[in-house]
């Protein structure tokens, strides 16, 4: 008896070729889009949304959006991921300031409501009172820029360098010195 599986291979295009067979409607170009986007979008969706259910369910929603409004996309104004980013991004936005969202938070089930009464007996530790951010301040500011998006407000490595409109490369140089000088403070 053969207990190997067979497993799919993942179809993968050229942005161009893509794009073609995308304004084409070729199946080739759905299941390329999906086997080469669908984990990157649903982690920018995920992030916004923070439920696995509800992310999976608007990154169906996304690649419905993409294949029906494809012909909106203008490769001149800029690259077919961003463009696919933008529309995760306003899908999962939209999603959590619906009303229906928001009274679904409300009423949790009751796990949630038990996880949260603990976390409420527990102290919570805040970089403010830990005197983290103080020390973050003392350094040079283009570390401190970088130091505060990264660890105060989430940002990836790459949404950083974009935000600040410096390298990748540069940002990890930038954090990495960042964090020797606070160590020199802890020892």
């Amino acid at each position: 008896m053969n207990t190997t599986l067979s497993k799919k291979r993942k179809i993968a295009l050229s942005e161009n070729d893509l794009i073609l067979a995308l304004r084409r409607k070729e199946k080739i170009g759905a299941e390329a889009l999906y086997d080469m986007y669908s984990s990157s979008l649903y982690g920018i969706i995920y992030r916004v949304v923070q439920q696995e259910e509800i992310a999976e369910d608007l990154l169906q929603e996304t690649f419905v959006k993409i294949w029906n409004s494809f012909n909106y996309f203008d490769s001149e104004k800029g690259r077919l991921f961003t463009w696919m980013v933008n529309i995760a991004r306003n899908l999962s936005i939209d999603k959590i300031r619906s009303k229906d969202f928001r009274n679904n938070s409300k009423n949790q089930d009751i796990e949630n409501t038990v996880n949260f009464i603990d976390e409420q007996r527990n102290t919570i530790i805040n970089p403010d009172t830990l005197g983290v951010r103080d020390l973050v301040d003392k350094l040079k500011p283009d570390q401190k820029s970088i130091l505060d998006l990264i660890y105060f407000r989430g940002y990836t490595h790459v949404e950083a360098a974009e935000e600040l409109g410096i390298p990748l490369g540069t940002v990890k140089t930038r954090l990495r010195m960042g964090i020797i000088t606070l160590r020199k403070y802890f020892n």
